[in-house]
C-alpha cells in the first residue's frame, strides 16, 4: 500500500460528490430503507449540493490515493458547533470515509491522523463529530483513537430521524 494525502481543490468537487454519495450509499443502505436512502441522496445528499461544498472556505477536503486510485477522503469543517463545546476552538470532522475496498487497510488511521494534525496547526482544542449511533465500527475506531461521547443530535435520513453520538477530542 502507497497511500498519500492531498488537499482537494475546486476541481476535484465532483469526484468528492461522486465518492461522497457511493461511500454513504455503501456504508449505510444495508441499514437503512431502500426509500429513505433514496430519498436522502436525491434530495439532501445531493451531487450538486456535495460539490458546492468543495471550495467553501469554511471546509478542507483531504484525498486519500493509493497508487492511482481514490482510497478515502475526509471533510473537515469550522462553523458551528455544539453548544456543550462551550464555545472552545474546535473543528468538525465532518465526514471520513475510506472506499469499500480499502477498508482495513490504514487509511482511516491516516486520514485521522492529519486531521488531528490539520487541527492543531490551526490552534484547535477539540476536534469532534457526529456518528451513527447503531455505527459500532466507526464509534469503535473513534474511540480507539480517544474520542468521546459528549451529546447527541438528530439525523434526517430520508424520512427517518436518527440518532447521532457527538464525540470529541480534546487536542
Amino acid at each position: 500500500m502507497d497511500i498519500n494525502i492531498r488537499y482537494a481543490t475546486k476541481k476535484d468537487a465532483g469526484l468528492i460528490a461522486d465518492i461522497s454519495q457511493q461511500t454513504f450509499y455503501e456504508t449505510f443502505a444495508a441499514d437503512n430503507t431502500k426509500e429513505n436512502m433514496h430519498k436522502f441522496l436525491t434530495e439532501q445528499f445531493t451531487k450538486g449540493r456535495l460539490m458546492m461544498e468543495v471550495g467553501n472556505l469554511e471546509n478542507t477536503f483531504l484525498l486519500a490515493h493509493n497508487g492511482g486510485e481514490v482510497a478515502g477522503y475526509i471533510k473537515l469543517r469550522e462553523a458551528k458547533q455544539p453548544v456543550n463545546l462551550n464555545n472552545a476552538r474546535a473543528i468538525e470532522i465532518a465526514r471520513i470515509y475510506a472506499m469499500a475496498n480499502m477498508i482495513g487497510k490504514g487509511v482511516g488511521n491516516l486520514l485521522m491522523q492529519k486531521s488531528i494534525s490539520i487541527a492543531k496547526e490551526k490552534g484547535k482544542e477539540v476536534i469532534w463529530l457526529g456518528v451513527w449511533e447503531k455505527n459500532i465500527r466507526a464509534i469503535d475506531f473513534y474511540k480507539k483513537w480517544g474520542f468521546e461521547k459528549f451529546g447527541v443530535s438528530d439525523f434526517l435520513l430520508g424520512n427517518d430521524v436518527q440518532c447521532d453520538w457527538l464525540m470529541k477530542k480534546i487536542l
